[in-house]
């Protein structure tokens, strides 16, 4: 199945300047929201917030959901080194691409962990960072330690993933598995067999727990404290060092605090959004 065959909405496409491609959707008016999507197999901006979006254009903001290098609609270069580095200098030539000079980022895990990034190589981009669950706090060994992670290497290792595959490591990231339904495991599964095994494999996302004392923007974080994929002492992290950070802690939730609460979510970001 190719790019264009996914069974995802086809929005539009920017070249930056070294030719890769990058895949966004762009719904509503106003000041700009970012959106960036988690990792896993078939990760795309779309699953992971299609019942967000929607609700900020509504409210009055311009959303740019965007699917990152190797997953959904863009381009999934095979000999790419797909570290943060690369991630940040993508998403950053993609805002001079499409004439964003300064938005909201909102990120969840892997997504979390670009925002961070790009917060801090580029703070004169990002008005606020909204980040769920994010990367990018801990070592790479613990990460690998995590529950959700290890299943999902070995479901992806043991050869193409259906829906059923999708299922086993999708089950993990929600702590209610009844809101797992059978479209999105679908979506999930056509983008994963698009992707280049290298992607997965030679991931390396820096610890950058040092420098949130550097952000210079508003952080509002959420977590859920039944997190099998990112440690929830993040959490911790995140308030002990950077100057103007609040975190929603949620019990009976895990990695997909958007899926898991919607309206909460989507209410308090609305609320934070709007303050002055």
């Amino acid at each position: 199945m190719s790019a264009q065959d996914l069974p995802l909405p086809l929005g539009h496409f920017a070249t930056l300047p070294d030719g890769l491609r990058l895949h966004y959707l762009d719904e509503g008016q106003g000041p700009v929201v970012l959106w960036l999507h988690g990792s896993g197999p078939g990760a795309s901006g779309y699953s992971n917030f299609k019942a967000n979006y929607p609700v900020f254009a509504a409210a009055g903001y311009r959303n740019i959901v965007l699917d990152l290098p190797g997953f959904g609609r863009s381009d999934k270069p095979e000999d790419t080194e797909y570290c943060l580095d690369f991630f940040v200098t993508a998403l950053n030539a993609f805002l001079a691409a499409v004439g964003i000079a300064r938005c909201t980022l909102v990120g969840n895990s892997l997504g979390g962990a670009i925002a961070l990034g790009q917060a801090l190589a580029h703070p004169e981009t990002v008005e606020r960072l909204i980040l769920l669950a994010p990367g990018g706090l801990e070592e790479r060994e613990t990460y690998f330690q995590m529950e959700g992670i290890q299943r999902m290497v070995a479901v992806y290792g043991a050869g193409p993933m259906g829906v059923e595959e999708m299922r086993q490591v999708m089950s993990l990231q929600l702590f209610d598995t009844a809101l797992l339904d059978d479209t999105l495991l679908a979506e999930r599964a056509a983008v994963a067999a698009t992707q280049p095994r290298s992607l997965f494999a030679g991931m390396r996302v820096a610890n950058m727990t040092e420098r949130l004392g550097e952000l210079t923007c508003p952080v509002l974080a959420f977590w859920g404290t039944v997190d099998r994929f990112n440690p929830v002492g993040g959490a911790l992290k995140l308030l002990d060092n950077a100057p103007q950070a609040r975190c929603v802690l949620l019990n009976r939730c895990g990695h997909w605090v958007q899926v898991e609460h919607t309206a909460l979510f989507n209410r308090s970001c609305l609320d934070f959004l709007a303050e002055a």
